[in-house]
């Protein structure tokens, strides 16, 4: 497994590489970001942007999951339309996800923080922690069902393993997407017309950088227990 610096670079590199291409996938899926964000009250906002936004996301990903694995030119139009109805649940599903632990976080601070003794404050750090951690939980489930054909909920599942398995990894990679975002933010041309791109194109990185090990770990495994039973049975000469 590489260090996430050279996942860093690499998805640098990536990124450079297909400029272009990048600046498409966030652009095309960024559109419907404009009406949403200007005339939209907040809590419909909200909830357009966990239903509409994010299986365009998972779009731009399956998009961009063709083009790295498959090395081939596709019609990129085609490939965010029929990778963004292939996201409609579970995009739109993480979304509401999403939607719920930001309300909850909110409402517990809202509650819990006017009250201004230790034990509100207590609650609300510890709901904060735990919201953060089920966000950061689910940030290889897209992945997993792109790269390993993994259904949704199994994605889930396994998301939250390998966030257990590698906890320094997970939470260092999903910060650096917390500082992308922030850079990003800095100019609302700049997030639309890169955001879903970058993302795409870094976790794909940072969830194969996972996933391809555990696929040669599970194979050496299952050859040295192959070459243990042909020794236990006395084929070697």
């Amino acid at each position: 497994m590489r260090k996430l610096s050279e996942v860093v670079v690499k998805s640098g590199v990536e990124i450079y590489r297909d400029i272009i291409p990048v600046a498409l996938f966030s652009a095309g899926s960024s559109v419907l970001l404009i009406p949403i964000l200007m005339f939209a009250p907040i809590p419909v906002a909200v909830l357009l942007l966990a239903i509409i936004y994010m299986p365009l996301l998972f779009g731009v990903c399956y998009a961009v999951h063709h083009r790295l694995e498959r090395k081939e030119r596709r019609n990129a139009l085609r490939d965010i339309w029929e990778g963004t109805l292939r996201g409609l649940l579970p995009g739109g599903v993480t979304g509401l996800l999403f939607a719920l632990l930001g309300f909850i976080l909110w409402s517990t601070w809202w509650y819990y923080g006017g009250k201004g003794n230790m034990t509100g404050m207590a609650v609300g750090m510890f709901q904060t922690f735990f919201v953060i951690l089920a966000f950061i939980s689910q940030f290889y489930t897209w992945q997993l069902m792109l790269q390993k054909g993994m259904g949704f909920l199994q994605a889930m599942g396994e998301s939250v393993k390998l966030f257990f398995r590698y906890p320094g990894y997970t939470i260092a990679a999903c910060f650096q997407v917390v500082c992308l975002s922030g850079l990003l933010m800095l100019t609302v041309v700049g997030f639309g017309a890169l955001f879903a791109g970058m993302f795409a194109i870094y976790q794909h990185k940072a969830a194969s950088n996972l996933i391809e090990p555990e696929e040669k770990s599970i194979s050496s495994r299952g050859n040295d227990h192959q070459q243990a039973g042909w020794v236990s049975e006395g084929h070697v000469s």
